[in-house]
Order: structure tokens, then C-alpha cells, then sequence
């Protein structure tokens, strides 16, 4: 419960202006009023605190709310201990200096805002009244409670009254939350006024603890560079960096050049670039973005250009960050320069090594920030202009809207684009290729699934299994044996496929499930021809089929097949199981293949194969129940006496 509560007091709003107005409302309703009135004054509000209405109070007294207000404070008895803090300051008298902490550390702690007020209420008034009774981490506390609740105004307030107060605090216990709540807000203009009062307390009055940090002179440039755009306010700063002895990194330097570019200032980049590079700043990656965004900025796309160029040339822009691409496709395209966006690409793939990764390409970062900032349409535009342009495009540049035809199920394009690929002699990893054939799979687009595939022979890659297994389960999954077959077909004598059995099985057992037991056949013959043995999953799926459509017959076919197997091999290749030869008699039963049957059993037999003969008895019992021996002798004495010998061996009444 406790943990929910704060979670619901951080995602709370507030104003961050640190303006009276706002504090106030911050306070109300219950702690300081906006406006004076007639009412009887509310028990919570610390106006008692500033008009005490009793001049002192005894020491047995005294004892005593102390005494009060440190068990309320064991008992967590939140009110009653503000009920006891109030008392003693009504009586211009204050607790001891563990218990007014402790009381600021638990209010602090609560997880709701009137009891963060009083807290806030109860240090200024501390402040104001007796500031040495005040500890660091107790205001600590608070700041980091109030961060928690993104309360700006109050925290600001409260950072000023401590400096009116002349209670100054190490500048690096209570700094980092001011900057984080305004980054939070997206501002660090309320943060300028305490950055230069605590610049000037550590000049002017020698307090060295007051010094601002790295990150705080960060957060002031930030606020004059890309908020202010003022190059004498930012140079200051960096002077006064200089006298604290604060040593500027790449995000301090990088904010300046920002700022330099948005104002046009290229002498001062290059001057600037230079500098960093004698004060052996060797990655100049955040330095090379802030300068295309100031450039980006202003609308000056010949110098965006320029630094994307000069940054290849020195060998900073591979990998240009996505962050980086993203201004840039910002910039040009919605001013719809897609000529000069294609001119760039081209320039920069002249640049770049023949062996930079695809995704570490300048063409990848832009039609991937293109795909990112859902400009899709774009990407192809400025694909179009350079093909328009007779440009030579280099990988990088169609990997990204492949992806994207992949994630959306864009399958027929991506094919295409795949073919256009592999015509200029580009290759795809098989990852890629992977992906792409399984969205088809996904979304039924078998041709380009089939496209995709042959596409991945011609170009010769060798991991073609995990594609051909995706194209297949695909197929099975989608009760679609024909183009099964098709395919094996098709890949059937590629070595890097390494096609078994089991491959056509799949494909006669669609069949069968289907109905269709002419293909299924069909592709039996085919498997046979191509010198691929059945096996006895081969021989069930084509049984089931048969007995579902009441073919007989051919099951008898199957069964002089396999009898002549089992006669030519042996015990060498293939054998005969419970589940096959439960399969072939029951079927032959039914057909009333009787002296089939009797071969069967006699290799069951032989191969000592347990045989449930309940099932056959009822076969017979369905199918034949009315058939007499004595008709049969006139007709057929061969099958009459295979009839008695089945009867006899299934325990049968003759």
C-alpha cells in the first residue's frame, strides 16, 4: 500500500513555476491561505507558527510536548505530533534539534501531499525563525520528496529561503534535484537564478561547497543554448566554469556548438571542433549531432550537408546515431528536400568504406528514421531520386524498408524490392531473407514466400533449411498439399535442403486428410521414383485415406508392395509394426480381403507382433456379416478357405 501511494504521489502534477502565486496554490487549502479572511484559522495552518499567541511556556510544559511528540512520532501518529509542534511554536519555543528533524524526516516520508506542505511549512518556518536547528539530511529529505512529486515551485522556494537565510547546504546534497525537476518539466529556466546565486555565494563569499557541479553549469548552458539562444549568456557561463574549475565534457562543448550553429556562427564550430580536439576529446560523435541540429534548426541544409560529410571524411560518422538521423530527415523532408537528401545519401556512400556494415551506413540511419517517424512514402521517394539520378545504392539503404514490408506485411513489395536487390549484384544476409519469408507465411503470400526462396538459391546462400522449414509448415498449416508438392519439386535436388521421407509424407498425409487420394497417390509414385523409400508412416497415411473412401482395393495393392519389400530386404531396411499391421488388417477385413489378411497375420506372427483380434471380429461383423461359406464354395474355393481360416483364427462361429 505504501509503495502504491508514493508511486500515485510522483505521478502527481504541479506547477513548476517557482512564482508566489503558484507556491501558493501549491499550499493550499490547507496549510497557507491565498487570501486573508475572517475565518477561525485552520488547526493545520502554521499562521500560529508566525503569530504566537502566548509569549513562553514553562519547561515542565515544554517537557511534556516534547515528550508528546517524540512517542507520536514512534506511534506514527502523524497529527497528533503536528498538533504538539505547533504548541511549542505558538509558545515561541521550538523541540529539541533531533526531534524538529526527526518530525521533518517523517512528514517528508508520507506518501501524501498535505503532510509534504507541512513539511515544507515547518522547514521555512524553521529556517526563518532558528536555521541552526536545521540538519543537511533532513532538507535533503524533503528535496528528494519533493522531486518524487515533481513539486518545482516549493522546492525553488525552498532553496531560496535558504539562501535568504544564509543556511547554505554543500551544493552537491541538493542540487541534482532542482535539475531534475526541470528537465522533468522540460525547462531549466527557473534553475538560472540559483545557478548564478550559487555561483556568486562560492566567488564572493569563499563558501567552496556552494559550487555548482558539471551537471548543474550543463543544465545552465543547456538553458541558454537551446532555450534562450544566447551566445553571450552561454560564453558566460563557460567563463565562470573556468573560475570554478569546472572542466567542460563533450555535452558542454556539444550545447555551445548547437548553439553556434543555430546562429551561423561556422568559424566558431570549426574553432570550437578544433578545441575539443586538443583537449583530447576523441569521440566527436555528440559534438558532429549537436552541430546538425543547430544547423537543422536554422534551415541551413548546405551546412547540415557539409558536417555530415566532413564527419565521414574524418572518420566520426559511421554509426551516425539514429537520434542524428532523425533531425536530418526532420529537417529536409519536411521542407520536401528530397533531391538533396538522395545527393547526400550518394555523396556519403562514396565516403564510406567498402566494408562498413549495412547497419552502420548513413543511408540505413535516414530511411530507418524515415520508417521510424512512420514516413514510409518518403523513404521510397528518396529511394525513387536516386535511382532517378543513376546513383549506385548501397544496401544499407533498402534493409530498412524491407523491415518495415515485413513488419507490415507488406510481402509482395518486399519481394519485388528483394528481386531489384539481388539484380545489382547486393546480398542479403539470411536473416533477412528469413524474416521476410516468414511474414509472407504469416499473412498467406505464398508466391512471395516462393519468390523469396528462389531468390536465396540463386544468390547462393547455403543456410536455406530454416526457410524451407518455414515454407512448409506454413503450407501444412494451411491445408495447402499442392503447393507442397510444388515446391518439393521444385528444391527437391538441392543439396543444401537435405530432403528425406518424412519431407513427403508430409505432403501424401495433406492429401489423404483432404480427400484427395489421386494426388496423394501421384506424389507416391513421385517418391518412388526419385529413389526415396516409404516407410511405415507413408503406407498408414495412405491406408487411413483409402478406408475413409472405402478403396479397398488399392489398400490390397499397398499390401503386395510391401509384402514384396519385406521379402526382397528382409529385416534389413524395412519392417513391419503394431500400428501397420493393424492398419493393413483391418482395411483388408473390411474389403473382405481374406487371404491378404491370413498373409498378414503369418508375418505378424513371424515377427512376433501382438494383434487385438476384438477389432477385426467387429470389422468382419459389420461388413460381412451375412456372407456364407457355402455360397463361396460354388464361387471361389480359394477364398472360401480363407475365410475359415480368418473365422477360425478370429475365434468366429463358421
Amino acid at each position: 500500500m505504501r509503495k502504491t501511494a508514493l508511486f500515485l504521489l510522483s505521478r502527481r502534477t504541479f506547477s513548476s513555476d517557482p512564482e508566489i502565486p503558484s507556491l501558493y496554490s501549491f499550499l493550499q487549502p490547507s496549510i497557507f491561505a491565498l487570501k486573508r479572511t475572517t475565518q477561525p484559522q485552520d488547526s493545520n495552518s502554521p499562521n500560529s507558527l508566525k503569530n504566537p499567541t502566548s509569549n513562553s511556556v514553562s519547561e515542565p510544559q515544554k517537557s511534556n510536548l516534547e515528550a508528546t511528540l517524540h512517542q507520536s512520532l514512534l506511534s506514527n501518529n502523524t497529527d497528533e505530533a503536528w498538533k504538539s509542534f505547533k504548541s511549542l511554536t505558538n509558545c515561541s519555543s521550538f523541540p529539541s534539534k533531533p526531534l524538529t528533524n526527526s518530525l521533518i524526516t517523517h512528514l517528508s516520508s508520507l506518501p501524501d501531499t498535505h503532510n509534504l506542505k507541512r513539511a515544507f511549512a515547518s522547514v521555512v518556518f524553521v529556517l526563518e525563525k532558528n536555521p541552526s536547528l536545521l540538519e543537511y539530511e533532513s532538507v535533503k529529505t524533503l528535496l528528494d520528496s519533493m522531486k518524487k512529486a515533481n513539486t518545482g515551485a516549493p522546492a525553488f522556494a525552498l532553496v531560496k529561503s535558504m539562501f535568504k537565510n544564509r543556511f547554505f547546504m554543500p551544493f552537491e546534497m541538493w542540487g541534482c534535484f532542482l535539475i531534475d525537476i526541470c528537465r522533468k518539466n522540460g525547462s531549466f529556466a527557473a534553475f538560472l537564478s540559483v545557478f548564478h546565486e550559487c555561483c556568486r555565494i562560492a566567488f564572493d563569499e569563499k563558501v567552496d561547497f556552494m559550487k555548482p557541479d558539471l551537471v548543474a553549469c550543463n543544465a545552465a548552458l543547456e538553458c541558454y543554448c537551446r532555450e534562450v539562444e544566447s551566445v553571450v549568456d552561454a560564453e558566460k557561463v563557460f567563463d565562470k566554469m573556468s573560475v570554478l574549475g569546472v572542466r567542460p565534457d563533450k555535452t558542454s562543448f556539444g550545447l555551445l556548438a548547437y548553439l553556434y550553429a543555430v546562429k551561423g556562427l561556422n568559424e566558431k564550430v570549426i574553432e570550437l571542433e578544433g578545441l575539443i580536439g586538443r583537449l583530447g576529446i576523441s569521440d566527436k560523435r555528440d559534438f558532429i549531432h549537436n552541430v546538425i541540429c543547430g544547423y537543422v534548426k536554422s534551415g541551413d541544409f548546405e551546412s547540415v550537408s557539409a558536417a555530415i560529410l566532413r564527419g565521414l571524411k574524418e572518420g566520426e560518422g559511421q554509426g551516425f546515431s539514429i537520434e542524428t538521423c532523425i533531425e536530418v530527415v526532420k529537417g529536409f523532408v519536411q521542407n520536401g528536400n528530397y533531391k538533396s537528401l538522395a545527393n547526400l545519401i550518394i555523396e556519403s556512400q562514396k565516403l564510406e568504406p567498402s566494408s562498413v556494415l549495412a547497419e552502420r551506413s548513413f543511408g540505413y540511419g535516414v530511411i530507418t528514421a524515415c520508417v521510424n517517424l512512420n514516413l514510409l512514402d518518403k523513404a521510397h521517394s528518396i529511394l525513387d531520386e536516386m535511382n532517378a539520378q543513376g546513383a549506385s545504392i548501397g544496401l544499407g539503404v533498402y534493409v530498412p524498408i524491407l523491415k518495415a514490408y515485413c513488419k507490415e506485411q507488406r510481402t509482395p513489395e518486399a519481394a519485388q524490392l528483394v528481386t531489384e536487390i539481388c539484380s545489382l549484384g547486393l546480398r542479403l544476409d539470411v536473416g533477412n531473407y528469413e524474416a521476410l519469408i516468414e511474414s509472407s507465411m504469416s499473412c498467406q503470400d505464398f508466391q512471395s514466400a516462393f519468390s523469396l526462396f528462389r531468390d536465396m538459391r540463386e544468390v547462393r546462400i547455403n543456410e536455406l533449411k530454416g526457410s524451407y522449414l518455414t515454407i512448409m509448415t506454413g503450407l501444412t498449416e494451411h491445408h495447402r498439399p499442392e503447393l507442397m508438392a510444388a515446391f518439393l519439386d521444385e528444391v527437391v535436388e538441392d543439396p543444401r535442403i537435405e530432403i528425406g521421407t518424412h519431407d513427403w509424407n508430409s505432403i501424401i498425409h495433406a492429401f489423404c486428410k483432404a480427400g484427395r487420394l489421386e494426388d496423394a497417390r501421384r506424389t507416391f509414385r513421385r517418391m518412388m521414383f526419385l529413389n526415396f523409400e516409404p516407410n511405415e508412416q507413408t503406407y498408414l497415411s495412405l491406408i487411413n485415406g483409402y478406408v475413409t473412401v472405402e478403396k479397398y482395393f488399392s489398400v490390397l495393392m499397398l499390401w503386395n508392395e510391401v509384402k514384396r519389400r519385406i521379402s526382397a530386404e528382409g529385416d534389413k531396411k524395412f519392417k513391419l509394426d503394431n500400428s501397420l499391421v493393424d492398419a493393413f488388417l483391418y482395411a483388408l477385413v473390411k474389403g473382405g480381403f481374406f487371404d491378404a489378411v491370413m498373409q498378414v497375420v503369418e508375418k505378424s506372427q513371424e515377427m512376433r507382433i501382438f494383434v487385438d483380434k476384438w477389432r477385426y471380429k467387429q470389422a468382419f461383423m459389420e461388413k460381412h456379416k451375412k456372407l456364407k461359406v457355402s455360397k463361396l464354395r460354388k464361387r471361389n474355393f480359394r477364398k472360401m478357405e480363407s475365410l475359415i481360416a480368418f473365422k477360425n483364427w478370429a475365434g468366429l462361429s463358421s
